[in-house]
């Protein structure tokens, strides 16, 4: 997302709270920093998954003694959801040897993509950033499973394809498309207009400005006179819930409103309610506590006063997206072990512990985690992002309920863009260094 946002100063107190984070060299450890929002406009959404991927490495710590019997080092560095700060806390940890950073911004990541061949670090950005960088010849260093934003939106079209008896059948309808007017809700725009020429409906775009997320009375009254069949939600933060009220004041049938999987936590639909039931989202992860590795973080670090979590909201889908991504950290970190041979392991390690990551049903089951995440399976040395399943959830007026099975996303569409969009953006930032680490064998 490459809007800049100022952290609100009324948030700062939370900044003051107890950091549970280590600051300790890296040389006593693996040193895996979170580039978090705990304050500022976005702070609703960046609290949960901050507290997600922290509790998940802790409990790491706390119950294995790390990773191979190497501890893990975790330090937050607020960003305030800021590009100008992300990039201030990337070069404040990057003395201390990372092994990876995840900036949780687009905008943050899009300024971190030059830099990270250079310092050897790779970059993390789980299901957000450039969709492009999924392609690992032109970005050795960037990685971004599960799926892409351009794959979010293939599923989705599956989805509404199977509802609607065919996707032949939107010939001369109309699709809705409210977004976050920036880098991240303009990142799928491409696909959606090439899927408007394939099946023959017409698009209409509702763009929300930064300064009227929680304003779109006007942006609504548009959709009501348009009257689309269906409409797609790329929102964050206060669009979300403000979006959910704003259609069930129109009385849009929320069951033909779909956001992407950074619309659908329980604060997105809670407010509105009863009124949001309907409301559907793709979403990648599970939900709720009935994973023995959700419930060993209550034990070793929920119950041990260890998390800055409300322990009401352990399970809630942003926490446990939070959980997810630091599933994708510790199998990284582990592969990059085995793949080494060593214990301490660096950057340039994890990152062919990425390239060459595989969670099969059996790994995510071994985890404590059954079900929790489709197997990832395609994660290679040219493919960065794998391409992999999401499904469809709905909230039933007080939580989200799983509503479909795994849905593949239309990988034959999406891989052209993809590689045409990597293109463009190495020949519009020469010099652009080729490629030169070596594919692992596994890879």
């Amino acid at each position: 997302m490459r809007v800049k946002y100022l952290a609100l100063g009324l948030s700062l107190a939370v900044a003051g709270s107890a950091v549970i984070a280590s600051k300790a060299t890296a040389q006593e450890g693996i040193f895996v920093p979170l580039l978090t929002y705990r304050t500022g406009p976005f702070a609703g959404s960046g609290q949960p998954i901050a507290n997600g991927m922290n509790d998940y490495l802790q409990m790491l710590n706390e119950r294995d003694g790390g990773i191979g019997g190497v501890k893990l080092l975790i330090e937050e560095c607020e960003t305030g959801y800021d590009t100008k700060k992300g990039v201030e806390c990337y070069e404040q940890v990057k003395a201390k040897k990372p092994v990876v950073v995840n900036p949780y911004s687009t905008g943050i990541t899009l300024q971190l993509i030059p830099k990270a061949a250079v310092d050897k670090i790779p970059i993390l950005s789980m299901a957000y950033g450039l969709s492009a960088s999924a392609v690992g010849n032109d970005f050795p260093w960037i990685f971004n499973p599960p799926a892409t934003y351009w794959d979010g939106l293939s599923m989705m079209f599956r989805y509404i394809g199977g509802k609607e008896g065919g996707l032949d059948k939107l010939k001369g309808k109309t699709i809705g498309y409210v977004f976050f007017d920036g880098g991240y809700g303009r990142e799928p725009i491409p696909l959606l207009e090439q899927f408007a020429k394939d099946y023959g409906f017409e698009v209409k775009l509702y763009p929300v400005p930064a300064a009227e997320m929680q304003n779109q009375s006007a942006q609504w009254l548009n959709v009501r006179r348009d009257k689309p069949s269906w409409m797609i939600m790329w929102g964050w933060g206060a669009m979300n819930p403000t979006a959910v009220k704003e259609a069930a004041k129109i009385n849009f049938p929320m069951d033909k409103f779909i956001g992407i999987w950074w619309s659908g936590g329980e604060d997105d639909a809670r407010p509105a309610g009863a009124d949001a039931k309907g409301y559907l989202t793709l979403n990648f992860n599970g939900v709720g506590t009935s994973y023995p590795a959700i419930k060993d973080i209550q034990k070793f670090v929920v119950e041990k006063g260890k998390s800055q979590v409300d322990k009401t909201k352990v399970g809630e889908n942003l926490y446990n997206r939070g959980v997810y991504n630091s599933v994708l950290i510790a199998e990284a970190i582990r592969n990059a072990q085995k793949i080494s041979g060593k214990k301490v392991v660096t950057g340039e390690d994890v990152r062919r512990g990425f390239e060459t990551l595989q969670i099969s049903a059996a790994r995510w089951k071994e985890l404590g985690l059954t079900d929790f995440g489709a197997p990832i399976t395609s994660v290679s040395c040219t493919d960065h992002n794998g391409h992999h399943a999401a499904y469809m959830q709905q909230w039933d007026g007080a939580k989200w309920v799983k509503v479909s099975d795994w849905i593949a996303p239309m990988k034959d569409k999406v891989r052209p863009l993809l590689e045409a969009a990597a293109k463009d953006y190495v020949t519009k930032n020469q010099p652009w260094p080729k490629r030169t680490e070596p594919c692992d064998k596994s890879s």
